[in-house]
């Protein structure tokens, strides 16, 4: 039986981040899983690639979304999952869903959370005027990019940038904060203390 860190990696499109998680080699981490719910999504194609079992269902064939969270959570129980890892997963996962995997499901946000929640983040920090943007890793709470901030990444947005050039600029730096992210979980190194994330030394 393998003693290491298992990690699932759900996500919706290109799948950029998945394949710089897996490329990352991050030591005593078995990605186990990729599941997506959507048919077209590239994230897929990399998965065949890089030899990383893939499930998909999509929630359209679901009449509620307890029922559709209900089936993934049937489904991947027998890889004994540690933590789910959300890199542009384009669904809400409900309480129901978290309160399962409590403490257990991470997040990649495109922006420095607390400015710029929800949908097209980069676009809303362009048109904000905003000097600098970046990128968040959190834990999934019952709100919308509202749970406890682990780590994050800065860029800067420059005069010239559009939602385009800032969304590219984001991505090189997901690459980097990510896999840092899950390696200090799997090193039980993040304590949680309110909202707050310690890291330990």
């Amino acid at each position: 039986m393998s003693d290491k860190f298992k990690i699932a990696i759900f996500s919706s499109g290109n799948g950029s981040n998945f394949e710089a998680i897996v490329n990352a080699h991050i030591p005593n981490i078995e990605v186990s899983l990729l599941f997506c719910n959507m048919k077209d999504a590239y994230v897929l194609e990399r998965a065949r690639k890089l030899s990383i079992e893939s499930l998909f269902l999509s929630h359209k064939d679901f009449d509620s979304r307890k029922a559709f969270e209900t089936e993934i959570i049937s489904r991947i129980e027998k890889y004994n999952i540690q933590l789910i890892v959300l890199a542009g997963f384009k669904r809400i996962l409900s309480p129901f869903f978290t309160s399962h995997y409590e403490k257990k499901v991470i997040n990649l946000h495109p922006s420095l959370l607390p400015a710029f929640t929800g949908l097209h983040a980069p676009r809303q920090a362009v048109d904000y005027g905003a000097k600098f943007s970046g990128c968040t890793v959190h834990y999934v709470d019952e709100g919308i990019d509202t749970g406890p901030i682990i780590t994050q990444g800065l860029v800067e947005i420059d005069d010239n940038d559009t939602e385009e050039t800032l969304i590219e600029k984001i991505h090189k730096k997901e690459h980097e904060i990510l896999p840092k992210a899950i390696q200090l979980i799997s090193e039980d190194k993040c304590i949680l203390n309110g909202r707050r994330v310690l890291i330990k030394s």
